[in-house]
């Protein structure tokens, strides 16, 4: 199942171009997006008294929109403005508040609760700096701050900050997220990220990862049924002890590890085996790189195998040359450095990047980080919610990829076993809590996938 979409600023133009040629209005279209604004705020902060700053610009326009729908719900409304409306729309929605505005200067005095309005989609420079330091004054003298579309002084494909960005506690977008919802830093300045429908049609291959759709399980069925994911051990036992943790407590219906010798802190589930075979058909997914070291014979045997296949950690760092990976039908999981030195400098934003990657090597790429993406070669991308940040701690790469393994095992297509992986990561380590270590992450894995269901 897709979540919500994601376009970019030439994405969105082009889609609000559409719906403007369809009869739709430049005005209508504020209009919509300005009253949406106005009731999210007004559900999440009730009458609290507002300070809206327009911006000269259609963002500005959303802005005076939103202004005159709160006064009309009786909350108290200043305005202030860093310039005069410059677009026909937002001249003409200035035209409908009757209220005074304000210029916004340092003697603009703060509110209980603070709109920023003032840049939004297509900002490519930061903030003049007397209007960002005029910004971050407000929102930290507010006891509530929303934005309208993005926070000013960010880049809407990058997530870049363009400059000085105070944090949000919640921000109100148009038509489809946008890539900085979920791009890091911007991801982090945005608060709770609300999405409002314009009557925008948001056709893309670009989307929030959502709660995964995993079939119910077969009465009549056996444990191959539900998948064989096979892992293949290395130099450092606990990193594939923990991989193999995790694909078991993430359903699949028989794990076997080949070691040559015993490793401890495996489930008794877990079969450790030195004589099976890696072209056994009934392998769903075949799991390498965790804990693999410095063997290359281990990547060299795994890519003899024609069963679909997780690559992690040293197998990634052993590959070489990214091509090794074109037929293989292969989900490979990259932190920053490993993506380097695969691929090199690669131009573009992070799921650009992913992107180019996935054509490359023929793989789904999952480019894990503080954000992390998705991408398929197809051009399909999935962008992850925030997710808590004590993610960032040793082994808990592990279990990410002993979960792809065994989505893809249970049957999933490659992108949607990596983006239900990377979902179901994200899920366990909020019910493991801040102190957990890689192995809570592990054991949270079940009740995750219990929470689904």
């Amino acid at each position: 199942m897709n979540g919500r979409p994601i376009l970019t600023t030439e994405q969105m133009r082009a889609a609000e171009q559409r719906a403007i040629d369809g009869g739709t209005t430049v005005e209508q279209l504020m209009e919509r997006a300005g009253a949406a604004l106005a009731e999210a705020t007004y559900r999440f902060a009730g009458p609290t008294s507002a300070l809206v700053l327009c911006g000269p610009g259609n963002n500005g326009g959303d802005g005076y929109v939103a202004a005159r729908h709160l006064a009309e719900r009786g909350v108290k409304v200043r305005v202030a403005a860093l310039d005069e409306p410059k677009s026909d729309a937002s001249k003409w929605a200035r035209s409908l508040w009757n209220g005074e505005v304000e210029a916004l200067t340092v003697d603009t005095l703060s509110a209980p609760m603070i709109i920023d309005a003032l840049f939004g989609t297509g900002l490519k420079r930061g903030l003049e700096d007397t209007a960002a330091e005029q910004l971050s004054r407000l929102c930290n003298a507010a006891v509530v701050s929303v934005c309208c579309d993005l926070p000013s002084g960010v880049e809407s494909d990058s997530g870049a900050e363009l400059g000085e960005v105070p944090a949000f506690d919640m921000t109100v977008t148009f038509g489809a997220l946008k890539p900085a919802h979920r791009l890091y830093p911007a991801m982090h300045k945005c608060g709770r990220v609300v999405l409002a429908d314009i009557g925008i049609e948001a056709a893309t291959s670009w989307h929030e990862i959502a709660l995964p759709e995993l079939a119910g399980l077969d009465p009549g069925g056996h444990k191959y049924d539900r998948g064989l994911v096979h892992a293949l051990a290395g130099k450092m036992p606990g990193a594939i002890a923990l991989a193999a943790t995790a694909a078991a407590k993430a359903g699949a219906g028989y794990v076997r590890v080949s070691t040559s010798r015993s490793i401890e802190g495996l489930p008794s589930a877990v079969v450790q085996t030195d004589t099976a075979e890696i072209n056994d058909e009934r392998i769903g997914c075949l799991l390498v790189g965790p804990g693999m070291g410095d063997i290359p014979q281990v990547l060299t045997l795994a890519l003899t195998s024609r069963a679909p296949k997780v690559l992690d950690a040293d197998a990634i760092s052993n590959l070489g040359e990214p091509e090794r990976l074109k037929g293989q039908d292969s989900i490979i999981t990259p932190h920053e450095g490993e993506f380097r030195r695969l691929f090199g400098e690669i131009e573009g934003t992070k799921p650009q990047r992913a992107l180019e990657a996935a054509k490359r090597s023929g793989a789904v790429v999952v480019y894990k980080g503080a954000d992390t993406v998705v991408a398929s070669p197809d051009g399909r991308v999935g962008f992850r919610a925030p997710a808590p940040a004590w993610l960032a701690s040793a082994g808990t790469g592990d279990v990410l990829a002993g979960t792809i393994a065994a989505m893809r095992a249970r049957g999933l297509p490659a992108f949607e076993a990596a983006c239900a992986g990377v979902w179901l990561q994200c899920r366990a380590a909020e019910m493991a809590g801040p102190e957990m270590i890689a192995d809570d992450l592990a054991d949270a894995i079940g009740p995750a996938l219990s929470s689904i269901r």
